[in-house]
Order: C-alpha cells, then structure tokens, then sequence
C-alpha cells in the first residue's frame, strides 16, 4: 500500500477494496485481472469469516432451478438484481468455483455444494490465488470514513492512515452476526454523507412463541419434520411450503421458517403478530383422518389414540396438545381440522444479531445501473450491504458475488471514462 503523499501520475490506477467477504473479494480478483492494483482492507484479523461460519454445515454456494423461478426468491428487489444475476448468476458461479480447483455437485433439494462440502478448502486456495494476482490484504484495518481531503480514513493497531486511491469498492456486509465483522455500523458514515440507508431488519430469521413452561422444557430442540406450512399475509397471496423446522427456548426456528421470514416479519411489523398453520400429516387426507379417528378408542387417552391411529407423537404430538382447544377433543371432526392447520401465532422476530442476514441497507435508487454511488463518484456499493434480502439456500452467496463482480465492472468503465 502506498500512503497518498507518496504516489505519483506514473503509478498504475489502485481501487481500494473495503470489506473482505465474498463481494469484496470478487471484485478485487476481477480487477487485478484487468490491471489494476488493489487493496483489500478488512477490521477484522481475517477475511471471509462470515464466509466460514456460513459454510459449517455444508457450504451451499447457489441453487440449480429455472432462472426465472430463482430470480423470484429476491421479492421485490429482484428486478434490480436481475442484470447483475443474469451476467453472473448460478451457472457462472458454478463456473468459477470449478476454476479454483473445486468440483460441485447439486443436491437433491437443488442446492449446489462444492464437492467436499467444505468452505475452508475453497477459501484457502481463494486467498493463495489472490496472493498471486497481487491483491494486497491489510488486516485489522477498521474504515472510519473520508477526511476533509475525501482521503479513506483507517484506524489501524499502528494508528490512523489515509489514503486516496482512483475508485473504492464498498462491501461491508449488512447488520447481523457481528462478530464476523457485519456490524452495519458503515450506514452511520454514509448517512452523514447524505446517501439515505433503508433501516435494516433481521432476514432468515426465528421468531418468539409463548410456548407454556411444559411445552419450552420438554420439546427446545426438537426438530419437527414432513409438515406444510401455510401462511397468508394480510395483504398478499397465501404461500406454502414442505419442510422442517426447530422448536426453540424461545420460538421457532430452521429453513422451513426462514422460507417465510421476510413475509411474517413484515406482517408482525404491521399487525403486532403473525400466525402460521401447520399440516402435521401432510400424507393423509382429512378424510383418511377423520375415518382413523372416528372409531372408538376403548379405554385409551386422546394421546394415544392418536398415536395408535395416525401416528402422531413426539413434538408433533405436543404441538398439538399446546394449541388444542381442549373443546375440540372429543369431536374427532374438530381434531381433524387442528391436525390439518393448527394454528401457531408468532409474537417477533429474533433480534438482528441473531438473523443470518439482514434486510435494508443502501438503496438501489442512490446508485446507477453500475452499482456507484449517484453522490460519489467512484464509491461502489456490493454484497449485503446493499438493501435486498433472499432465503437461504444460495441465494444470499450468488447475489453477493454477482454484485461484487458487477461493482468492478462499473469501476473499470468508470476508471476508463475517467
């Protein structure tokens, strides 16, 4: 890194790259490819954490579905993603991983995986490569905004530092797991900068239940499986979905509620509560139900006449009994209906901290169509830090991807318009 009183005309163009996640790194290899010097500061001791901690139970890179279909998953701020998405989406993704020296292989459910399933291969050999591009990393280098001289401010172990390269790439993540380094604390500097910030909000997130003492005790940690989940917002259609999910201390949690994160939390937002409706026997029908548990059970509880007739039991079981109008237990009509869409209100979204990502962020409508700031010229925006949201799956690592690599893009045109 060369401070700014130091360079001269005669130096190669050098974009500072501020943020050492997936979308950061994508454009700096990109860059670097095309010429360019860059520098990648990140505050933490390490780039790609969050990157690591994603990748524990398997690194779902992207998804394997009809283009259309998986441009949906981004809601409403699909139509803005779509160029980005469409240069750089699943297929190319796919293909750079296989690049890096990594097979991939797709899932039964659609999601791709590299081959090992492993995130600390691909991030290892990733950084090597980088090295070798030239990419310079400055770790522990905490950005603190511009100076009075638009010179990049950096509180570093050594002290403060400034620079002044041609063009900065800004991808520093959204607001939740801190301790990677997402913090959102970027959106206090850009707002004093007059670019407005749309508020965030946790994304894949849990949501509180008032389970009963009995209920929280007994079942924390259960995973409950094969259900549908349905959902109808107040202003919206009713959406469903096949899957499973975690029974918490406080709530829910797992894929199957992060489907719906984005629709229950807004509704939560307007209403003060959301309520889902689960099909605990997706597999039978209501008549197939009904005729099982008309017949009479003897001397056998209600519990267990479930469970001799229909199989429910466990967590499933207890689900029930949580939210059962104790009225309805004799009427196997009644019981029917609950075990076919019992109701479940959802009180609040876990805090952010928790969420596995973040909605809001920097607007779409303060940049142009090559991500840089309509304010600052040749600041770029990229990744998570940008105001959009997607369900798990890999969904959130391609966009951050696309818009890190379309980001660099938009610096090279800019540098070469300059």
């Amino acid at each position: 890194m060369i401070p700014v009183n130091e360079r001269n005309i005669n130096q190669p163009q050098t974009v500072a790259v501020i943020g050492g996640g997936p979308a950061g790194l994508i454009a700096a290899e990109y860059l670097t490819t095309h010429g360019i010097n860059v520098d990648v500061f990140e505050g933490k001791p390490a780039v790609l954490r969050k990157f690591l901690v994603a990748g524990k139970g398997g690194l779902n890179l992207s998804r394997s579905e009809d283009f259309d279909l998986f441009l949906s998953r981004y809601m409403e701020r699909a139509s803005y993603l779509s160029p980005f998405l469409r240069k750089f989406g699943p297929s190319e993704l796919r293909s750079w991983v296989e690049e890096l020296g990594f097979s991939t292989f797709v899932g039964s459910s659609g999601r791709v995986f590299p081959s090992d399933m492993q995130a600390t291969p691909l991030r290892r050999a990733w950084i090597q490569r980088l090295g070798q591009q030239g990419v310079r990393f400055h770790l522990n280098h905490r950005w603190l905004g511009w100076n009075l001289e638009k010179e990049l401010l950096f509180q570093t172990k050594s002290g403060n530092i400034a620079i002044h390269p041609n063009a900065t790439v800004l991808a520093l993540g959204g607001a939740s797991w801190s301790k990677t380094g997402s913090d959102g604390k970027w959106s206090e500097i850009l707002q004093k900068h007059g670019i407005l910030i749309s508020a965030f909000k946790p994304a894949n997130c849990g949501f509180d239940v008032g389970w009963s003492e009995h209920f929280r005790d007994r079942y924390q940690g259960s995973a409950i499986k094969s259900v549908v989940l349905r959902f109808q917002p107040a202003n919206g259609k009713p959406i469903q979905q096949k899957g499973e999910f975690l029974v918490t201390k406080y709530g829910v949690e797992g894929n199957l509620i992060y489907s719906f994160s984005a629709p229950i939390r807004d509704e939560i937002l307007s209403n003060g509560k959301a309520i889902i409706h689960l099909d605990l026997t997706p597999d039978w029908t209501q008549d197939q139900l009904l005729t099982k548990l008309s017949k009479p059970r003897g001397s056998r509880s209600i519990a267990s006449h479930l469970e001799k007739s229909i199989g429910l039991r466990g967590v499933k079981s207890g689900l029930l009994w949580e939210f059962l109008l104790r009225s309805t237990m004799n009427n196997p009509g009644e019981m029917v209906s609950f075990i076919k869409a019992l109701p479940i209100p959802l009180l609040a979204p876990r805090p952010l901290e928790e969420a596995i990502s973040s909605a809001g962020g920097v607007r779409f409508e303060d940049m142009n169509n090559c991500l840089m700031l309509n304010s600052m010229p040749g600041v770029f925006c990229a990744g998570e830090m940008l105001d959009w949201e997607a369900p798990t799956g890999g969904y959130l690592l391609t966009a951050c991807f696309s818009t890190g690599r379309s980001a660099a893009e938009g610096v090279l045109n800019w540098l070469h318009n300059a």
